[in-house]
């Protein structure tokens, strides 16, 4: 049960208002709100859930509200493998079934870096893949890989099997320490999916 404030006690109206008030905090234009400097006091557990597939859940019930979800995502952090809603004032926590967000889409640009990767997440954020924004690939349980792109301070975002198709198309081998792995380059990073023998032999 969430102890006392703004968000956790004034239900989804409030934790909306909190958002927007958060939101002005962030940088002119499209900015996000700067949460990696935030540190409020603790406040409990909200009853909201991401799901697997990105639905946003609010006491069991599907937020169905694009801007909204959109909104809260904006406050969203991650700390010591958890994840928190958090504003200046407070920070409650919610739960996450996989990642927070997923990769929807993704265009293959070119420049004097090489091939370079963009995503968009289910909440219309695109991110440029490189060396900071990497890919990583998670073993599944039906034994394939599931890969995740890195949106920005330890959140991720699951890619969608579409698009995990597409990029196993653009795959390459490179040498990493010696050995023939196969993978995704971008930005002039090369992001490592499987010994390439391996990938050669289940082909």
């Amino acid at each position: 049960m969430a102890k006392q404030g703004q968000i956790a006690n004034q239900g989804l109206d409030g934790l909306t208002t909190a958002a927007k008030d958060a939101a002005a905090n962030g940088k002119a234009g499209k900015g996000l709100p700067p949460v990696h400097l935030w540190n409020p006091p603790f406040c409990g557990d909200l009853d909201m859930r991401i799901a697997g597939d990105g639905t946003w859940f609010y006491l069991g019930t599907p937020i169905g509200r694009p801007a909204l979800v959109r909104l809260f995502s904006t406050i969203l952090k991650r700390e010591g493998g958890k994840h928190f809603l958090v504003t200046p004032a407070e920070k409650v926590g919610i739960t996450v079934d996989d990642a927070p967000f997923l990769a929807v889409e993704m265009l293959k640009e070119q420049d004097t870096r090489g091939t370079v990767l963009k995503f968009r997440t289910n909440v219309d954020d695109w991110v440029e893949c490189d060396s900071i924004h990497r890919l990583r690939f998670e073993m599944a349980e039906d034994g394939g890989l599931t890969p995740y792109l890195h949106v920005r301070s330890d959140l991720w975002a699951k890619v969608t099997r579409a698009v995990y198709y597409d990029l196993v198309d653009m795959g390459e081998e490179r040498m990493v320490d010696g050995t023939a792995m196969f993978g995704i380059a971008s930005a002039g990073a090369f992001f490592a999916m499987a010994d390439a023998e391996q990938v050669r032999e289940a082909t």
